[in-house]
């Protein structure tokens, strides 16, 4: 038959992607085939879905549709010769994006043999044939020509922001007041006016003054002067000298204490004798002053086990996944994840019948990509070995590309939609979330981590006590720098390093001594009692202070353990407690086991109108609002604090910003929220918390815990289960017990099999890489790089995955 008579029939059913659809033509809706696979990628030409070549036929059964636009794309490596151009160094925090780190980068070209594929029968038609219709042949440039749909999402992402993380419009920029002073600036020759520092150097733009900025943890950057500055003055923007180009420079705002943009850096700058059109670029950015500190630090190396002649793996459950821009939180987080049994079981085993089940939109299913990406990572299709004595080069691809597991999980949230590099013990939460919406009424794969903690408050002056539990998933554990075991050697290190700079030479990194403390002290620190000072005791009817004890009533098959190593310093500054942390391989946490009230314990009274009505002063609340915390969180902040002023209020927000209710709706003790009468929820955030599977009535009682906040709803809701099964009870008439959450429990003794590590100064930047131990040896996951571990750096890692004994 020609070309003509096998396409004929289906005319109907092909379209040009014109109307706006989604084409997706670099990865297959159900596995990771994609036109660089040896059987290509199929792309449906009614419905744009790619498809790898196992799964065209069920497709094809499923939807009727026959024609499929069959990608083929060959990957050659071009071998490099001396005369090949040096490798560029990073200009950005990201890894495996333009101008990031990648360390590994190989150069490729690429042949294109594409076709027309008919099914049944499985025709192939070269699209080089002249037979092909015309509207075929528009359909097919149409396809070819598309963006990618997970291009144009992120795209939408990404729209306004800088490196992946959006600067704001300075508040202060339009108005900001510049003084007649008469200075001018010199184009060079620029030093600070408080010390003798000619680099980091921070003009500030109200009167012209050159001052040094801030000294970073390792000891570089400057001595603090710009920002003294600012606390003598109060004046608000800085552009940091050297980094002004005709496109603008780092401004950085200390009023809202972050970098900004200023539309009128131009304008602002002429007032003191500076023409932007003019100047170039002489001193290093805020981002490259941050790669140069992740490049001194000597985690990096020691974290990547680099120096290491590490060993390959290949095969199933050695399959690595691609860094799709600062996503190396998500490949490890989910790496570890599917090492565990039970998401093995829930979307491995059953990936089949998920397909066959899943929704007519399979890239928006999230239980079909969870799927997916466990069959991806736990079948070997895409781990295998590249070939040997290859003549012409060709490269399988290497590892998984999960875009559309990214894209689909970071819909909608203002930070993992991004490519900013992520907190990966948040994000572990968030997709335990993502899983309990999606597992309501079916197995529920992250039972296997969850656990009650018990907290037990007791008056100090009439010795009763009030117990309360809650759901969790992590347990965060404390880094108590008082306990390391090398104080001696840590201050001849210390010292060593200031001589060493003081001559201009740099340390090794290998000779770098860090303080060791013992995980069980961590966890000894862990439960201690904490004083709550300010504590209204329904017993004295009064003020009074109270002592706080937390235990972990039952404990789970599997236990993720964080280290709380991310700390804000004194000068306000978000840091990375640098410290080496001796993990046991097995771990014992029987002092840990709550047992709940104990005879000869009284409960408090559970009184709550008593309590005097306090005043909150809103303007300390709306200071600390403009420092980007949740109002609920600083309203419970300066109610705690007695309205003291911001300093204390802002040290209470970072010792409680953790907890799990900090942004929960802020009620005065002894005053009534307002009833459910009068809340009025947003009826399209309640008709989208009823689409997960939950009543009008429960969806309200979130959304009215949560202020309207639908993505805080959807978090509490999952979180209040006991409340929800209460409501169904009520709602049925039935006068038996509401059912109580179940939890696993069993023996407190666990053992190591897998640990995240971040290398960097911040959650916000670096990278992560995951160790796992399989067959009794440790590997290591480096996104696409998968190799038995030589020296896994237990030491220095930041989440910890335990399995009980």
């Amino acid at each position: 038959m020609t070309a003509a008579e096998l396409l004929t029939p289906h005319l109907s059913k092909i379209k040009a992607p014109f109307g706006g659809e989604k084409v997706y033509k670099d990865e297959c809706a159900f596995c990771f085939d994609n036109p660089e696979s040896e059987t290509g990628l199929y792309v449906c030409m009614n419905t744009f879905i790619g498809l790898g070549k196992k799964h065209v036929e069920r497709y094809y059964r499923m939807t009727t549709n026959s024609v499929f636009l069959h990608l083929r794309r060959i990957r050659k490596e071009i071998p490099q010769t001396d005369e090949s151009p040096p490798e560029k160094k990073p200009t950005k925090l990201a890894i495996g994006v333009e101008g990031g780190f990648n360390p590994d980068e190989k150069k490729y070209e690429f042949e294109e043999q594409n076709s027309i594929v008919v099914l049944p029968s499985w025709t192939v038609i070269p699209l080089t044939d002249p037979g092909i219709p015309d509207m075929v042949q528009v359909a097919v440039a149409a396809i070819l020509g598309a963006e990618d749909a997970w291009k144009l999402e992120e795209a939408a992402a990404m729209a306004g922001t800088w490196d992946g993380e959006k600067r704001i419009v300075s508040k202060y920029a339009e108005n900001l007041a510049q003084l007649n002073n008469g200075k001018k600036i010199p184009p060079k020759g620029w030093k600070c006016e408080r010390c003798d520092l000619t680099s980091n150097l921070w003009l500030n733009l109200t009167d012209g003054t050159i001052l040094c900025g801030r000294r970073f943890f390792d000891g570089s950057g400057g001595n603090n002067h710009a920002v003294d500055y600012y606390e003598q003055t109060k004046y608000p923007l800085a552009v940091k000298l050297g980094t002004i180009t005709p496109d603008g420079g780092d401004v950085y705002s200390y009023a809202e204490d972050d970098m900004v943009e200023d539309p009128y850096l131009a304008k602002h700058l002429a007032h003191f004798g500076i023409n932007i059109t003019s100047m170039e670029k002489t001193d290093k950015t805020m981002v490259e002053m941050e790669i140069d500190i992740n490049q001194k630090i000597g985690e990096w190396d020691v974290i990547q086990e680099a120096g290491s002649k590490l060993t390959p793996m290949y095969g199933p459950g050695y399959t690595g996944m691609r860094n799709l821009g600062n996503s190396c939180y998500m490949n490890s987080v989910m790496q570890v994840l599917f090492t565990i049994p039970d998401f093995q079981r829930r979307y491995y085993e059953a990936a089949t019948t998920i397909f066959n089940n899943c929704t007519s939109n399979p890239t928006g299913d999230f239980n079909t990509q969870m799927a997916k990406l466990g069959h991806g990572l736990l079948s070997g299709d895409y781990s295998a070995p590249p070939p040997e004595g290859a003549e012409s080069k060709i490269m399988p691809p290497t590892g998984i590309r999960p875009q559309m597991f990214k894209t689909l999980i970071g819909k909608g949230h203002p930070e993992f939609s991004t490519k900013r590099q992520q907190d990966a013990q948040e994000f572990f939460l968030h997709i335990i979330n993502i899983i309990e919406r999606n597992s309501r009424g079916d197995h529920n794969p992250t039972e296997c981590f969850k656990f009650n903690v018990e907290e037990k408050v007791q008056c100090v002056q009439s010795g009763k006590v009030k117990y309360t539990n809650r759901s969790d998933y992590c347990l965060a554990l404390p880094v108590p720098l008082e306990a390391s075991v090398n104080k001696d050697d840590v201050t001849l290190y210390e010292a060593k390093k200031i001589d060493l700079e003081a001559q201009g030479k740099k340390i090794d990194p290998k000779e770098i001594v860090r303080p060791k403390i013992p995980l069980l002290k961590c966890v000894e620190t862990f439960g201690e009692s904490e004083t709550i000072d300010d504590f209204y005791s329904t017993a004295l009817k009064k003020k009074s202070i109270a002592s706080k004890t937390t235990r972990l009533a039952t404990f789970p098959d599997y236990l993720m353990v964080q280290l709380k190593k991310f700390t804000i310093g004194e000068d306000w500054i978000p840091r990375k407690l640098d410290v080496s942390v001796d993990v046991p391989d097995e771990l014992d946490l029987s002092a840990l086991r709550g047992m709940g009230i104990q005879p000869g314990e009284e409960e408090l009274p559970t009184e709550q109108q008593s309590q005097p009505q306090i005043q909150i002063d809103e303007t300390l609340v709306t200071q600390l609002v403009e420092m980007g915390f949740p109002i609920e969180g600083c309203k419970r902040a300066v109610y705690n604090t007695n309205n003291s002023g911001i300093e204390t209020a802002m040290n209470w927000v970072m010792e409680h910003m953790g907890d799990q209710d900090f942004a929960d709706p802020f009620v005065l003790p002894g005053s009534t929220a307002s009833s459910s009468e009068t809340f009025q929820p947003n009826e399209e955030s309640l008709m989208m918390i009823m689409s997960m599977g939950f009543t009008k009535e429960q969806a309200a009682k979130a959304l009215k815990n949560t202020n309207n906040n639908v993505e805080r709803a959807a978090d509490w809701i999952f979180s209040h289960a006991d409340e929800l099964d209460t409501m169904e009870t009520e709602e049925q008439g039935a006068t038996a017990a509401p059912t109580q959450t179940q939890y696993r429990d069993g023996n407190p003794k666990y053992k190591l099999v897998a640990f995240i590590s971040h290398m960097g100064t911040s959650t916000m930047v670096g990278h992560y890489v995951c160790h796992i131990k399989k067959d009794d040896k440790w590997v290591i996951f480096n996104d696409e790089h998968v190799a038995l571990s030589e020296h896994p750096p237990k030491d220095l890692a930041y989440l910890y995955l335990y399995q009980r004994v």
